[in-house]
């Protein structure tokens, strides 16, 4: 999994995030299953934008990954920049603000995306707020024994996911909620990552 984000220019698996090896061992099982997968944030390269990838960075790149990962696979994206929202074989995506609650509602509602997804990634805006906010209007659309994943969680804000913890798990009890602090020599920044897993 590592090699295939990597080859599209994913962080996933880099030196810097290695959230693929946590992947692998969720995931591994589900590789030919028709899976519907979505993940917010395509990596925007306009550095004039909020959580630009940079110059250098691949819009779409895990999507791509995804993909390839899961072959009998639909993937699904969505993002602020309308710019780079694109459509391939496979893959669809869409426009979202995830710090507006009537955008999320706007873009579940859409054709493609109504039926319920076995994950969902959030890669989007890094912030408690941007994360919370779209946790609130989309870990419905996650089917029973599905996963959502909110990945690049600044270390700065553990303590506050320490925090709300609790009051989410009394919220959704039909879910598993793990906060991982990932060991990585290269980053102590933001390699960290929450798996929620929905009860079958």
């Amino acid at each position: 999994m590592c090699r295939i984000m990597t080859k599209y220019g994913s962080d996933k698996g880099n030196s810097w995030h290695n959230y693929t090896t946590i992947y692998s061992e969720l995931f591994g099982s589900l590789r030919n299953r028709p899976l519907r997968i979505f993940e917010l944030g395509l990596g925007r390269d306009h550095p004039n934008l909020a959580e630009s990838i940079g110059m250098d960075g691949l819009a779409g790149a895990s999507l791509r990954g995804w993909r390839e990962i899961f072959p009998n696979a639909v993937v699904f994206g969505a993002d602020i920049d309308r710019s780079i929202l694109f459509a391939e074989d496979r893959i669809q995506t869409f426009y979202c603000d995830q710090l507006d609650s009537a955008a999320i509602r706007d873009l579940w509602a859409q054709p493609a995306l109504v039926d319920e997804m076995d994950i969902i990634v959030e890669d989007g805006l890094h912030t408690f707020e941007g994360n919370a906010s779209f946790l609130a209007g989309s870990l419905d659309q996650v089917r029973s024994g599905g996963f959502y994943s909110i990945e690049d969680i600044l270390s700065k804000d553990l303590e506050q996911w320490h925090k709300h913890l609790p009051s989410y798990a009394s919220q959704y009890p039909n879910c598993d909620f793990a906060l991982l602090e990932l060991p990585n020599a290269f980053n102590d920044f933001d390699n960290n990552m929450l798996i929620i897993r929905k009860h079958s």
